[in-house]
C-alpha cells in the first residue's frame, strides 16, 4: 500500500542509469510514491543544474522543493526520513559501517572498470578492466558469505543497503557479459552465491520494474560509447 504523507517528492533521473534505480528500489520498498522527472539523454535540464549545481549529476531528490544529491546519501535519506516502512540499513553501528564501506567500494572501485571495459580503447586496456572487476566480483562473493548470515541478501532476509548499491548495477553487469562475447562475471563456479543472490534480488517486487532489460541496456551502451569516443576523438 503507497504511504501518501510524503510532502511532495520527485526523482530527477534517467532510466538506464543505475544510480537513478537505487533510490527508485528504496521508494518502492517503503511504498513511497513520487514523480519521475525524466532528463534527456546527451543534456541536463535546467532543474538539474539548478538543484545539483555541484556535480550536475543524476539522481536528485527534490523533497518539498528541498534537493538531496548522490545515490546512496539518497538512500539513507529515505531509510530515515520515511522510517515507517521497512528498514535499508542494518541497525547495529557496526553493521551499518560495514554496509556503507562495501557501497563505497561498488562505486569507487567496481563501477568504474565496467566503465573502463566499455570505452577501452584497446584490448589490454579491456583485459585489464575485465580481471580487476573479476577480482571484484570475488571479494563481493566473499563480503556476501560472510554478511548475509545464511539469508538471501546482503541485507539478510530483506534487501538492504549493499543489496540496492551493488544490485542496481546488475542490468549493466549482464549487458556487460554480452557485449564482451560472453565473459564470465556472474560465475556459477567462481561466484554462486552471487548468482543466487542476484536472481533472488532481481525478481523481488520492489526491483522487477526498475532493473531495465538486459537488451535495453545494451543498446543504450552502444550508444553511449559511440557518444564517448566521437568526444574523445573530437578533443
Amino acid at each position: 500500500m503507497a504511504n501518501n504523507n510524503n510532502g511532495d517528492v520527485k526523482l530527477i533521473g534517467a532510466w538506464p542509469s543505475p544510480f537513478v534505480m537505487r533510490p527508485r528500489i528504496a521508494f518502492n520498498i517503503k511504498s513511497v510514491e513520487y514523480e519521475f522527472l525524466e532528463e534527456q539523454f546527451g543534456s541536463k535540464s535546467d532543474l538539474l543544474l539548478k538543484s545539483n549545481p555541484v556535480h550536475k549529476k543524476i539522481p536528485v531528490l527534490l523533497h518539498n522543493d528541498k534537493p538531496i544529491c548522490e545515490s546512496n546519501i539518497i538512500v539513507e535519506y529515505i531509510d530515515e526520513v520515511w522510517s515507517a516502512g521497512p528498514s535499508i540499513l542494518p541497525s547495529d553501528a557496526h553493521d551499518r559501517a560495514v554496509a556503507r564501506f562495501w557501497a563505497a567500494y561498488v562505486d569507487e572501485k567496481w563501477f568504474p572498470n565496467v566503465r573502463g571495459a566499455l570505452n577501452a580503447s584497446s584490448e589490454e586496456a579491456k583485459n585489464a578492466a575485465v580481471g580487476q572487476l573479476k577480482e571484484g566480483m570475488a571479494l563481493l562473493e566473499g563480503a556476501y558469505e560472510e554478511i548475509n548470515k545464511g539469508k538471501d541478501f546482503f541485507g539478510g532476509e530483506k534487501i538492504g543497503f549493499i543489496d540496492i548499491s551493488f544490485g542496481s548495477m546488475l542490468a549493466w553487469l549482464r549487458a556487460l557479459q554480452v557485449m564482451l562475447g560472453g565473459v564470465k562475471l556472474l560465475d556459477e563456479e567462481k561466484t554462486p552465491g552471487l548468482c543466487k543472490w542476484a536472481a533472488k534480488f532481481s525478481a523481488d517486487p520492489a526491483v522487477k520494474d526498475v532493473l531495465p532489460e538486459t537488451d535495453k541496456i545494451i543498446e543504450f551502451a552502444k550508444l553511449l560509447v559511440a557518444k564517448n569516443k566521437s568526444a574523445a576523438a573530437s578533443s
